[in-house]
């Protein structure tokens, strides 16, 4: 397809065998051209010397000191020629000078020009000069019809900014474009490219990828297999498998926009930025980074994984905005909002908004927040978990605290704690011990080992302990003021048997990892 920027006319190949075929086919079909058109003299304009060797052929003659020939508009010099004037073409020797414009001239020790064809062959420290840049090469071709310059043995063009070698290119004169194929290396001051096929103008110094593409530098590498950076502005744009690595992080999209200057960068469609200190993934579908404020989200079934080899956490939101340390190194903070979901085997939760801390392996979910760990699920105003070796250790509730587990399914009874703060430590990501604090009540479930019902245990006090083993209560210690008892349940009405404000939100427990997207 052809795409237009600044009027400058780019056309993208989806093979890099197919630049070489179409440039061929377009010196041919120029050449093809020429012969259709009747074919003007070279002019012999000076000489000090003219000779004519029949040795050399009845048609030849030999020019010698100061040799300068006129084709139409174009002058062309050297110290000595063979003029072939039955085939309008001549031989030229040392001092090679073609003066194309006052702009644009290419120097060589030889030189075999066709008039016919308007092609002339250059051998020997050949340069290309024009206003913006340099090209040098063993040998070149240049057609003044389609004033397109090639070389196929290796050459190299340098401007004002950058300098590029490849095995073969080919150089438009007057869009000032220039292609070039195989071991292709563009070197910038701050970066340098390598790529299979590229695109260069020299005018607006934008370079064009087609094919596998790394862009080097002290900060980053970046890998694509089409796009374009502009060496003007530092900006830039990639696509085909692109991915931009750092020290500790890998981006990579279906597209990626990058301003080098602003280190600000977007990122579209299979979004996925790795960090390999803090083991985490993030995925989406747009994220935008910016590295020198130490920030990045990504929005659009964003997810984050937190990888770990026995059980990985995945985390869903709207939003996940990432904040780095002062080095921009490593991921120090995410935020998850809103509808924040998260799922791992052994703890699952729902909250409008999270905080994960990475540097002391904290998480924080606020406003209606919910966890469910094995048969507990644990509501409040705010839920602190701390982790030990990504593991739970400790976690805080604070106000409106509740700890609920189903007592019996069938008949619809629950276990229940409450109070104004409640601290429940963990082993083994199992809950061992709870204590609270404040206003504490338990609505509780006394059963035989072989689970007939005792009684129902209905108690308030300021403070309590429990333990627990295997997620099963193994003792209450009310601590200060208890007052309760364990009353049969015929002298319990049904709304006895529930705590005030009692919520049970089962049915929205994720169940597996891919359930974080079902909010």
């Amino acid at each position: 397809m052809i795409i237009c920027l600044h009027s400058l006319r780019i056309v993208r190949f989806e093979k890099t065998k197919t630049l070489t075929i179409w440039l061929t086919a377009l010196l041919l079909f120029s050449g093809n051209m020429l012969t259709a058109q009747k074919p003007t003299r070279v002019k012999l304009l000076h000489a000090n010397e003219w000779r004519h060797d029949k040795r050399l052929g009845p048609d030849v003659q030999r020019m010698i000191g100061n040799v300068i020939f006129q084709h139409d508009s174009t002058y062309l010099y050297c110290d000595s020629a063979y003029l072939h004037e039955s085939t309008n073409s001549f031989d030229g020797f040392g001092n090679v000078r073609i003066k194309i414009s006052d702009s644009l001239n290419i120097f060589s020790h030889l030189l075999d020009y066709n008039g016919n064809s308007k092609i002339a062959e250059l051998t020997g420290n050949v340069r290309l000069i024009d206003s913006r840049a340099t090209l040098t090469t063993e040998k070149l071709w240049y057609n003044r019809q389609t004033r397109i310059a090639w070389y196929l043995t290796g050459g190299k063009i340098v401007d004002q900014t950058n300098t590029l070698t490849s095995r073969r290119g080919y150089y438009y004169t007057d869009p000032e474009d220039a292609y070039f194929k195989d071991s292709v290396v563009l070197i910038n001051p701050d970066y340098v490219v390598n790529s299979d096929t590229l695109k260069y103008n020299t005018e607006s110094e934008i370079a064009w990828f087609f094919g596998p593409t790394t862009v080097t530098s002290e900060e980053n590498l970046i890998y694509c297999e089409w796009g374009w950076y502009n060496t003007q502005t530092d900006k830039s744009e990639f696509s085909g498998n692109p991915y931009i690595i750092t020290k500790n992080q890998k981006l990579s999209g279906d597209s990626l926009y990058y301003d080098r200057r602003l280190d600000f960068g977007i990122a579209r469609q299979q979004v996925k930025l790795t960090d390999t200190v803090q083991n985490l993934i993030v995925k989406g579908n747009y994220g935008e980074f910016r590295r020198k404020k130490g920030s990045a989200f990504i929005v659009d079934s964003a997810l984050a994984i937190m990888i770990d080899k026995h059980d990985s956490l995945y985390l869903h939101s709207d939003t996940l905005a990432i904040r780095f340390d002062t080095l921009h190194e490593k991921a120090e903070k995410m935020l998850a909002y809103y509808k924040a979901k998260l799922f791992r085997k052994d703890l699952q939760g729902m909250c409008d908004s999270l905080v994960y801390d990475f540097s002391d392996s904290t998480i924080f979910l606020y406003k209606d927040p919910v966890l469910w760990s094995e048969e507990n699920q644990l509501t409040a105003d705010t839920i602190h978990i701390a982790l030990r070796g990504n593991q739970v250790d400790t976690m805080a509730l604070t106000n409106s605290c509740f700890i609920i587990s189903v007592d019996d399914s069938i008949s619809g009874t629950y276990n229940q704690i409450k109070g104004k703060t409640v601290t429940g430590y963990f082993k083994d990501n199992q809950i061992v011990k709870v204590v609270v604090t404040g206003n504490s009540e338990t609505i509780y479930f006394v059963r035989e080992e072989d689970g007939s019902l005792i009684g129902v245990n209905k108690t308030i006090s300021s403070d309590m302990l429990i333990l627990l083993t295997n997620n099963e209560i193994e003792s209450i210690t009310y601590i200060r003021q208890p007052k309760g008892a364990v009353y049969p349940l015929r002298e319990l009405n049904e709304k006895d048997l529930f705590l005030k404000d009692f919520r049970w939100i089962g049915d929205r427990r994720p169940l597996k990892r891919e359930d974080v997207f079902i909010w």
